[in-house]
């Protein structure tokens, strides 16, 4: 027994995960902090940090597929290292420089009439950026590719694995932001900037180990799949349509060692072909994404960004406003996380019932049926939802008569870090047409609370639906492409994250929220038809036959004239 618990805490399997939590966590307390950071430096206002995931959005959105594409051209280590080491060296240096700016805040204001204190807002930005970009390089080679290789054959331990990994992020949700929030309570912004960059510094040697550690292990790493090229693919579809029979269903995949390759002389490319390759690259990345056999079901996914049901700044002010204080909302996403923990036993257990595509429709029901109850919360008493004031009152009237914008008053410091997440519009907003001598009239609580009980229960087919998606993406696009489709997947991810932004943006008042409501959950709606659609494409009359597939075997997971190479 000795024997084996050591032999699991040597193996890759384990390595990978410790490598992952510390790379979570890290990431957990940066992504928290900064905007913490950037309100406390621009004197309580959320400029900065609307601007900062502005950028962060966008540059996802328009590098995704590039991202993807370098990470397909290079050898497994090499992009593992280099994408560690440049996220980890920025958040050193966003630390470091944020430092000087709380040390030296009264004089860099001074110099240069306060230009030299921008251009340190415009270079925390820009490296911050830089550092989410490279972990997004991180996220699609690690969870991506590496998972799929040491998981080998087995799908069954591919889908266990993928569910320990939701396991470690839904944990450090919780408690990492908690975490450095006590210290930057206790202590001050300064030594919370100081701790962070320490822990990254730390991690990173630890983490750069662990992955050499996990390479030399799993000696299939080293040998990755060739990009094919547009005409080289093209050939081949020729060739498989034309000599494969239909009963077949399998197409070959020339599988080219990148180890093997023999050095060859660079062909003479002109400037104008340099500068157009990014676009190219990006075109092609497009189209590829558009031609899987698992575009639907990653389109379904992306849908289910576009919302405003979740643990985000958004619905937490929205909570304030309704009379929930920060230690209810803390209780809440604890429970959040429980659910999203219970999400992912579920997924295991229904994908070795059921098979891996009718696990994803019964999550999306699931999910669905739970987030019914956050539509008729908006016409329950307490409802604060009135379509006779115009969503854009509150911009138009700032627009018209000049009025400035609001800051945010500053809130107390237990109170920004009690629940692991700023209440930033804590003793900011007031109930409409509140009379400041009176004591407000108690909102009635059963709208909020059928609010988030559906929000709550609806994690459960969320994070099933979510593991179902990304598996069918690990199973089914061919090696040579994992990181440029992954790429893309996160654009759309992100694409549809910044438009749930702008929709909050356009109409921000409370009496708009309920529609906003509406609107997600039809988003949500249109997600679970899209891999609906996929389903009945890939499972046919099978739709609704449950049964128990091979745990080894490919189960339902591949859908017809697949290119799947696991």
């Amino acid at each position: 027994h000795l024997g084996s618990v050591i032999a699991y805490f040597t193996s890759a399997k384990f390595l990978l995960y410790l490598g992952h939590a510390l790379s979570t966590w890290g990431d957990r307390m940066w992504h928290f902090a900064v905007s913490v950071f950037l309100v406390e430096l621009y004197g309580n206002s959320l400029l900065l940090t609307a601007v900062y995931g502005l950028v962060v959005a966008g540059s996802v959105l328009l590098l995704g597929a590039l991202i993807g594409d370098w990470v397909d051209k290079n050898s497994r280590l090499k992009v593992a290292q280099t994408s560690l080491i440049v996220q980890n060296s920025s958040v050193i240096l966003c630390g470091v420089i944020l430092m000087i700016i709380f040390l030296f805040k009264t004089q860099l204001l001074t110099l240069y009439h306060g230009w030299l204190l921008t251009l340190c807002y415009i270079l925390v930005i820009t490296i911050a950026n830089i550092a989410n970009l490279a972990s997004t390089a991180t996220a699609i080679t690690i969870q991506r590719d590496w998972i799929v290789v040491v998981a080998g054959e087995d799908r069954s331990k591919l889908a266990d694995m993928n569910a320990t990994i939701r396991r470690i992020d839904q944990l450090t949700n919780i408690l990492a932001p908690m975490a450095v929030g006590q210290i930057m309570t206790f202590g001050s912004p300064m030594i919370g900037c100081g701790f962070i960059s320490g822990w990254n510094l730390m991690s990173m040697c630890v983490e750069y180990l662990l992955l050499w550690k996990v390479y030399q292990k799993t000696p299939t790493l080293a040998r990755k799949s060739a990009k094919v090229e547009a005409s080289e693919l093209k050939q081949l579809n020729v060739k498989k349509e034309s000599d494969m029979k239909p009963a077949e269903g399998v197409q070959l995949i020339v599988e080219k060692d990148v180890t093997a390759f023999e050095p060859q002389q660079e062909k003479e490319v002109g400037c104008a072909a340099r500068i157009a390759e990014p676009f190219i690259t990006f075109r092609d990345g497009w189209v590829a994404y558009y031609n899987q056999p698992v575009f639907l079901a990653g389109m379904g996914l992306a849908f289910l960004y576009m919302t405003v049901l979740g643990f985000d700044c958004i619905t937490t002010g929205y909570a304030y406003t309704q009379g929930l204080s920060g230690s209810v909302l803390s209780l809440l996403m604890g429970a959040s996380a429980v659910t999203g923990i219970m999400g992912t036993v579920a997924f295991t257990w229904l994908r070795r019932k059921c098979g891996l595509i009718r696990t994803g429709l019964i999550s999306g029901v699931a999910q669905f049926a739970c987030l019914i109850l956050c539509a008729i919360s908006v016409f329950m008493p307490g409802s604060p939802m009135d379509l006779s004031v115009s969503p854009f009152a509150d911009i138009s009237a700032r627009l018209f008569e000049n009025e400035p914008l609001p800051t945010i008053a500053s809130p107390e410091p237990e109170m920004i870090f009690a629940t692991g997440m700023p209440n930033l519009l804590n003793g900011s907003i007031a109930p409409a047409n509140s009379d400041p001598e009176m004591s407000p009239e108690p909102v009635p609580l059963i709208s909020v609370s059928l609010l988030f009980a559906g929000v709550i229960a609806a994690r459960v087919g969320l994070w099933s639906f979510d593991l179902t998606v990304t598996q069918l993406l690990q199973e089914n696009v061919i090696e040579s492409e994992r990181g440029i489709i992954n790429g893309v997947q996160n654009s759309m991810n992100y694409l549809l994250d910044l438009l749930h932004f702008i929709m909050v943006i356009l109409a921000p008042n409370p009496e708009a929220f309920g529609l906003l409501v509406l609107i997600s959950v039809s988003f949500v709606a249109m997600g679970h038809i899209m891999y609906f659609r996929f389903a009945q494409k890939s499972l046919g009359k099978q739709l609704f036959v449950c049964h128990t597939p091979d745990p080894k075997a490919a189960s339902d997971s591949s859908p017809p004239g697949n290119t799947s190479t696991v």
